[in-house]
């Protein structure tokens, strides 16, 4: 019977410096890192037609979107993640490469990150004090849920976006059609049955 391996806990200050360095993006979960998976040509293209469309929208207002690059730390969780994107308002000055405050937190689903963006990375986002809005927008189909925290609450309401739809970020005054955000994406053909 072999020897159970000892796994070391590696720790914030290393990450962050670490991550400076690395060829490959990973994510912080109390101590332990995991490498990121690359993302599909329709993933690239809802997030550069999101990005490029918020851009225009908030020059000028004092909120400003960041991508790819741009770590979300949740203190009271001891994480770090990287979401497709994300808006922060106002100050947000605790360090160059991560966020503390955001206001707004995007992720585009993949089968392979679906799960954990609904369930893990929720869980962990609803902690951060300043997020007032949680969106996921399928790469696959148009559809997108935008999770809204009710004011001066802790409590979360639902929305679901279609094809025949605008999407809405409140918190930012931002709308969209739904079908904008796909522009130049072959979508699979659709399951009769859903």
């Amino acid at each position: 019977m072999g020897i159970p391996k000892l796994k070391l806990k590696i720790s914030v200050r290393d990450y962050l410096e670490g991550e400076k360095v690395s060829d490959i993006r990973h994510e912080y979960i109390d101590g332990e890192i995991y490498a990121m998976a690359g993302t599909s040509k329709s993933h690239n293209r809802i997030l550069k037609t999101l990005l490029n469309k918020l851009s225009d929208h908030l020059r000028g207002s004092g909120c400003e979107p960041f991508f790819v690059d741009i770590k979300v730390r949740v203190e009271k969780l001891n994480r770090f993640y990287y979401p497709d994107l994300v808006i922060v308002c106002d100050e947000d000055n605790e360090d160059e490469y991560y966020a503390v405050k955001p206001k707004i937190i995007v992720e585009i689903l993949s089968p392979i990150t679906s799960l954990t963006d609904r369930r893990e990375k929720m869980f962990a986002y609803k902690e951060i004090e300043s997020l007032t809005e949680y969106v996921l927008i399928e790469q696959d189909k148009i559809y997108a849920e935008v999770y809204r925290r009710r004011e001066n609450s802790d409590l979360w309401d639902w929305s679901e976006f279609d094809e025949n739809e605008e999407i809405e970020l409140a918190a930012v005054d931002f709308k969209m059609a739904m079908k904008d955000i796909y522009e130049g994406i072959e979508l699979p053909e659709k399951n009769p049955f859903e």
